[in-house]
């Protein structure tokens, strides 16, 4: 009692707070009806509101006591506490509260089921989007963004400027951007001209694709295509402008994916894998990149894209990226027996534009119109142009389902009847009912209309009129693409033979033998020619190099610069140091032009030809790496010549780049490869393990080796007596000394004392003969690296970077 007692002085003021709580709360439960609902369900009636209000009368009567009890200081603890007003009280109340928290979690929970279901006012948008496709990838995707971005998503579709439009891109695609805009979304175009490039369209002459790109637009204009919210952008001018943004998307796609893949993509262009150029692996990689690049929440391209826009899913993956909706149109068939699409080769597979009446009704006349499958055509079937199977593949049904009767609110009128559904007209024709010229005089008929605004503004409409006079007579030539040369240039390469040195591909840790290796190229330039340092770091991104990091691999060539610069400040001071992104984005469309043109010359034979001996082709990025190489040495080459000078590993890179020079009507480089000094400490271990990044610390003297650790590294290295073929030692010594250079080696006095050789030839003949002990010649080593190392260490540049990297680890 006496605990009891001290206890309730202690929490009475609580016992008064809670109190006033309870209060208010019951309050506010007695005066709302829901309330009253939930205490009578305690009866089990909900319509005994009665005795729900008695029992929390009850309860408030019992707070009311309580009230009175506690401000009497007379009544103990006991009595409180037993007191029945006490219990109905506190129990009333505690039950009241309880159901309201139940009621609230009840109310959240019917709120969040209403949020996730989709508001019946977007299912209207979700059905109008969904009728575009004959797939979507996925349905549940296309919903939930309807429902997140109402009328702010965003579509593209892109097409090649390659010649005149047929209905299905013109009408068929009008009836489509225009459902789209409906349901609120924003319709992005991408003329793909540096695309139609890339595919040899038009001769390959840039000014008639983009002339090609006018005259489409116009078509569409006149169509009945809506306007309002539809974009058009030029991907040329789009890439040139954001040539960073995009390229940098581009490689990182082509070094995650591999050339087998990239090359079941390749039927978007219509070509067989076996028949592929360079420049047509780079189509995928790039229309991939367009759906990050335009941020596009859906791909809204045919059924023969779907490839390639799955990749950009699968991207989507690797990378960990928000997947875009993939909604793929039906592909129209061609008009003659078999033919799964429209093709602009054969002009009578497919009504164009611009046709005259007696065109189409010619067209129509002579279509394939089928009642019954037959087997020759059935079997012809494309399951990658055609996701739903039709065995009858009567392109007139065609027209009618997917031209006609996509329309909203379409009727079809023949032989006295009125048709609503397309399936209707479809059942009547195969029973005979509809003839089969009653339903081509009713396709001609509904064509003309559909084709005469588009007549009239190109008969019209003076500008138009010579775009559509250009276009025809273009596909009547044989083009050929421009005899001139579009490359970036450089400035100040004209004025003297050019030397370039291709810096070495970055990797985790910097060498000091490869800082040597370039320094010992560099020093092998002509006097009086202009020498550059080519520092690849786009390149590098697409090999993949330190994992496509731009900041590391920036990192490992300003460190690279700083340690030449330190090593050998008179040879760097004649050289000029080329960011390769830099110099790209100075001039990328010259680039990238000359990039794709270089594409379009070689095979995949060739560029495979063009890898080092050990390496297969495998990855996309290694089609663009020498692509990349070309590109970079046709900026390179001035009027006055150029030498090529790489490491021995690029031989078959360099003959490659020299040869598309020669193609494009260049003076051919010399391509002088130069074979990398042995400066690795252990031998390569034949059928052992394969090495990994952590064995550079081991095998190579690094940037940010101690003294104390090389010389440990140098003691350790093999030098197996006698044996001059492979020397570790001795190779630092030929790279770090002159070769005339006299020679100091230390020995103590009961080895025979110090010795000078007059050179390293010397040198290297006593130990050959056994008379220089290879502890000794290692022990000259480390003297003549610590030497080497003095004018690292008094580059506070070099140490700040250095310090910094070892930091920022």
């Amino acid at each position: 009692q006496a605990l009891a007692f001290r206890t309730g002085v202690l929490l009475a003021p609580l016992w008064w707070l809670a109190l006033i709580r309870l209060r208010r709360e019951m309050d506010a439960m007695a005066s709302s009806a829901v309330a009253h609902r939930m205490c009578a369900s305690l009866q089990g009636t909900a319509s005994d509101e009665k005795l729900a209000l008695q029992f929390l009368n009850v309860t408030t009567e019992g707070l009311d006591a309580m009230q009175t009890a506690t401000a009497n200081p007379s009544r103990s603890i006991d009595d409180i506490v037993g007191s029945r007003p006490f219990l109905l009280a506190v129990g009333g109340a505690l039950f009241c509260l309880r159901r309201r928290r139940v009621h609230r979690r009840a109310e959240a929970e019917t709120a969040k089921a209403a949020a996730r279901r989709a508001y019946p006012q977007d299912d209207w948008r979700f059905k109008l989007v969904r009728s575009v496709g004959e797939e979507c990838q996925a349905d549940r995707e296309l919903r939930g963004l309807m429902k997140m971005k109402r009328n702010k998503f965003k579509l593209y579709d892109g097409f090649e400027p390659s010649g005149r439009m047929h209905i299905a891109q013109g009408v068929f695609k009008a009836i489509n951007v225009n459902k789209c805009t409906k349901a609120g979304g924003t319709f992005v175009f991408w003329v793909a001209d540096w695309f139609a490039l890339m595919n040899d369209k038009m001769g390959g002459d840039l000014e008639k694709i983009r002339t090609v790109g006018k005259y489409l637009i116009e078509v569409w204009k006149a169509t009945g295509m809506d306007m309002a919210r539809v974009k058009f952008l030029w991907s040329s001018d789009e890439i040139t402008n954001n040539a960073e943004a995009y390229w940098g998307q581009a490689l990182d796609i082509a070094r995650r994916s591999t050339l087998a893949r990239i090359k079941k993509c390749c039927q978007i262009m219509g070509r067989s894998e076996d028949a592929l150029t360079a420049a047509q692996i780079m189509y995928p990689i790039m229309q991939a990149t367009d759906v990050f690049f335009l941020e596009a929440d859906i791909c809204q391209l045919g059924v023969d894209q779907r490839k390639v826009n799955m990749l950009a899913r699968d991207y989507c993956d690797w990378a960990g990226r928000k997947k875009p909706v993939i909604l793929s149109h039906h592909m129209l068939y061609g008009l003659t027996a078999g033919q799964p699409k429209m093709s602009k080769s054969n002009p009578d597979s497919a009504i164009f534009m611009e046709d005259a009446p007696e065109d189409v009704e010619r067209k129509i006349r002579n279509a394939y119109c089928p009642t019954v499958p037959e087997e020759a055509v059935a079997g012809t079937h494309d399951e990658e142009m055609h996701l739903v199977r039709d065995d009858l593949m009567n392109p007139c049904l065609d027209y009618l389902k997917h031209i006609l009767f996509s329309r909203e609110g379409y009727t079809f009128n023949a032989g006295g009847r009125v048709y609503t559904e397309f399936e209707d007209v479809k059942q009547a024709f195969v029973s005979g009912v509809v003839s089969e010229e009653l339903l081509k005089d009713r396709l001609i008929e509904e064509m003309n209309s559909l084709l005469e605004p588009v007549r009239k503004h190109f008969q019209e409409d003076p500008a138009a009129k010579e775009l559509l006079s250009k276009v025809r007579q273009w596909k009547k030539e044989n083009l050929t693409a421009p005899s001139t040369v579009t490359r970036m240039r450089l400035p100040g390469l004209d004025v003297a033979p050019a030397f370039a040195v291709f810096a070495p591909m970055p990797c985790e840790e910097l060498q000091l033998g490869m800082v040597l290796d370039v320094i010992r190229r560099l020093q092998l330039a002509p006097q009086g020619s202009s020498t550059v340092l080519w520092l690849a770091d786009w390149s590098a991104m697409a090999a993949g190099c330190l994992g496509a990091s731009k900041a590391c691999i920036q990192n490992f060539y300003e460190l690279l610069v700083l340690a030449l610069e330190a090593l050998a400040p008179e040879t760097m001071q004649f050289v000029k140091v080329c960011w390769q992104g830099e110099a790209i984005l100075s001039d990328p469309s010259a680039y990238w032009i000359s990039v794709i043109n270089t594409g379009r010359r070689c095979s995949l034979e060739a560029i495979r030809a063009a890898l080092p001996v050990d390496e297969t082709l495998e990855y996309a990025s290694q089609v663009i790496f020498a692509l990349l190489r070309v590109g970079d040495v046709l900026a390179l080459a001035g009027a006055k010549g150029l030498t090529l000078c790489s490491d021995e590993r690029d031989t078959n890179l360099d003959a490659f780049a020299v040869r598309l020079c020669v193609d494009f009507g260049l003076v051919a480089p010399e391509a002088r490869p130069v074979c990398a000094q042995p400066l690795r400490l252990q031998p390569v271990v034949s059928g052992g393990r394969r090495s990994t990044g952590g064995d550079d610390g081991r095998l190579h003297i690094l940037l940010t080796d101690s003294d104390a650790e090389v010389a440990r590294k140098i003691r350790k290295a093999f030098c197996e007596p006698s044996n001059i073929g492979f020397n570790p030692p001795l190779a630092w010594l030929h790279a770090l000394l002159p070769a005339r250079a006299p020679v100091e080696v230390c020995r103590a006095s009961e080895h025979g004392g110090d010795i000078v050789y007059p050179d390293l030839a010397s040198l290297e003949a006593a130990f050959a003969l056994g008379s220089l002990h290879p502890g000794d010649l290692k022990e000259a080593t480390v003297r003549a690296l610590a030497c080497a190392r003095r004018h690292l260490q008094g580059s506070e540049q070099l140490q700040t970077a250095l310090a910094l990297r070892a930091a920022a680890r």
